[in-house]
């Protein structure tokens, strides 16, 4: 096989930071960090990024100061924060660095919101935006053998509202659906050693009616002279592939045609779904002059299409029904960092156990390494980010300039099948009476479109939409009687679609464009229950007792499954999130209900007696653990 041993165990136990770019050698820099708060902003003119103030605390990276995981677990207001670490040389040299001409990067996953960053008192750089990674070329200062100090220096303004924030309070205690704010490092910090002339960026589009691979690559500079660029693919033990080009330029484009998909009896035999999530192992070389390996990446593709037509969501160009969860991913000891890369793959396992085939990241940008783990188990994911509270100027340049990261960075994964770029208006408030507004939405559709043609964008979701290739509705009623006749036909759809929506807000700002747009209610239920909470408790509704909640639950999926006319509906939501406690598990993922009976609810097959007898026994009467099983990871993963 293609992979290495290290490389293999990278991919299945998850841990690597850019699973879709391996390369089998690298540095994790996370642990104990010096770690400081500047409320009145004096480190830059202390010079707080040299070696010569000392830092008063210690914090475990890359958790948030504000979560218990950090060490730190300080909620208040803390504009400005400072971070020191020493790199050994032992260290530079474990993320592959062997040649003398060896570049060293430095790579962040996510800083909440504007980091700098020196090295040796040395200005590296900066990079703003918390929800995307970046990198720095530290290779000057790694040439004489000697320990590096890394400062990074984080500001974060918790009053600043024109920062894409998602969920992250504005207030210092967490109200209604919004929690605890995240500052600074909050994603893998890690070193990693290249060839000075290396594969700097890898993108994947597959197009499952011609049969190929489409892989484009940007090199770290243009090469000197022509070089090769390899790309080898292969399912199990099969051979799929190989296709090479011959460069001068710094991006290229590769196609290759997969003989095994001209076979029309067999064509269904290789794509991607949440039934079979079938991935094809890559392997990218870059070749020099003399034809030996420069560089390589490992990575994976899956061939799969999505797309609209005819009031269906169509995946592989069938309708698919589509049973989505709302997915705050946020922990109570961690915040919105996993508390272990385990906690990433439980989560994915956890949507799937209970029927669901689809989640939607909500107001947040998730690890990577949770996409892994969608990809590889099968689920599907609409892809969102954290908004903004306010429209101005400012927030139009750092929405735009954030979202294009986004989708730079996860576009090659097969999981991620619809674009969110706003959610409510928030950060659009007045979009249905301000043109400035509306043309933003519209502008951000049309961005995605044009940095991504293959998959479905949704301008606004929820309400207010400006053009988009789903039509999504918000539905908060309390009820089965009151949600499901909303939904009875397609005359009550349109009344909706066409007029207002269930919270006296317009569906459509904009003409509805072409027919046969899927319309799929993508939030509703929001039932509470949590009698044993300590702190008060928020929902759309709340349950007396368990078997309530479990009849409420079911009576609005049943509601939304009688509809002829929906593509499928997305339930608010997987977990309670502190105050918010609205899940179908607790803050901790125990199952409020028994996992059959959520999955029979969530499937619409019809409730067994023997998952409602679970429901009657004594011990039901508050959530309790449930053990999630952690499935093996489907055969195209199977590497090594």
């Amino acid at each position: 096989m293609l992979q290495t041993d290290l490389l293999c165990a990278s991919l299945q136990d998850g841990t690597h930071p850019r699973p879709q770019a391996l390369r089998p050698r690298w540095t994790d820099l996370g642990g104990r960090w010096g770690f400081a708060q500047d409320d009145e902003n004096v480190g830059l003119r202390e010079t707080w990024s040299t070696l010569t103030t000392p830092f008063d605390r210690e914090i475990t990276v890359p958790f948030p100061p504000e979560s218990e995981l950090s060490g730190i677990g300080d909620t208040t207001f803390h504009p400005f924060v400072w971070y020191r670490r020493v790199i050994t040389p032992a260290e530079i040299m474990a993320s592959g660095k062997t040649r003398s001409d060896d570049r060293v990067l430095l790579h962040f996953g996510a800083v909440d919101y504007r980091a700098t960053v020196w090295i040796d008192g040395n200005f590296v750089g900066e990079h703003e935006g918390g929800q995307t990674p970046f990198t720095f070329d530290i290779s000057e200062h790694a040439v004489s053998g000697k320990p590096l100090t890394l400062v990074l220096r984080a500001e974060d303004d918790p009053h600043d509202v024109s920062q894409p924030r998602g969920k992250q309070d504005w207030l210092e205690e967490p109200h209604v659906i919004w929690y605890h704010r995240t500052t600074g490092i909050w994603q893998t910090v890690w070193l990693e050693s290249v060839a000075s002339t290396h594969l700097a960026d890898i993108a994947w589009r597959s197009d499952i009616h011609a049969g190929t691979v489409q892989l484009d690559v940007e090199l770290s500079r243009r090469p000197v002279t022509p070089v090769r660029v390899r790309v080898t693919l292969s399912y199990g033990d099969s051979h799929l592939a190989t296709q090479e080009v011959s460069t001068s330029d710094p991006r290229s484009r590769i196609i290759c045609t997969i003989p095994h998909q001209l076979n029309g009896q067999a064509f269904e035999n290789l794509l991607w779904s949440p039934e079979n999530p079938r991935l094809l192992d890559a392997r990218v070389e870059l070749l020099d002059t003399s034809g030996d390996v420069a560089d390589e990446l490992f990575s994976y593709v899956g061939l799969r299409s999505v797309g609209t037509a005819g009031g269906h969501f169509l995946l592989n160009d069938r309708p698919f029904y589509v049973r989505s969860v709302l997915e705050q991913a946020y922990w109570p000891q961690s915040h919105l960092a996993a508390p272990d890369m385990a906690a990433l793959r439980a989560e994915v396992q956890l949507i799937k156990d209970l029927g669901f085939n689809a989640a939607r990241l909500h107001e947040k940008v998730e690890d990577p390494r949770f996409l892994f783990w969608a990809d590889s188990l099968g689920l599907l994911i609409w892809g969102e980010m954290g908004s903004t509270f306010e429209y101005s100027t400012t927030a139009v340049e750092r929405v735009t300039r954030e979202w294009m990261d986004v989708v730079r960075r996860d576009r090659s994964h097969p999981c991620i099948v619809t674009w969110v770029p706003l959610n409510e208006s928030w950060g659009v408030q007045h979009i249905a009476h301000d043109r400035a507004q509306l043309h933003f939405a519209q502008a951000l559709y049309h961005l995605t479109k044009a940095l991504d043609p293959t998959r479905p964008v949704i301008s606004n979701d929820g309400w207010e939409h400006a053009e988009s290739d789903i039509i999504t509705i918000h539905d908060y009623a309390t009820n089965g009687e009151q949600l499901g006749a909303a939904y009875r036909d397609a005359a009550t759809v349109a009344t909706i679609v066409e007029g207002v929506g269930p919270v006296g807000r317009r569906m459509m700002l904009l003409p509805a464009g072409p027919s046969g747009q899927p319309v799929m209610v993508t939030e509703f239920g929001g039932v509470t229950y949590a009698p044993h909470s300590d702190i008060e408790t928020w929902g759309y509704s709340t349950a007396a007792s368990l078997e309530d909640f479990a009849e409420r639950v079911r009576d609005l999926f049943v509601a939304l499954q009688k509809s002829p006319v929906l593509a499928g509906f997305c339930y608010t939501q997987l977990t309670d999130t502190l105050q918010e406690a609205n899940g179908l598990t607790d803050q901790h993922r125990r199952p409020k209900l028994p996992v059959e009976l959520i999955r029979e609810i969530v499937l619409g097959t019809g409730v067994r007696e023997s998952s409602l007898q679970r429901l009657r026994s004594p011990e039901q009467s508050s959530p309790a653990p449930v053990p999630v099983p952690l499935q093996a990871m489907s055969d195209s993963r199977k590497i090594g």
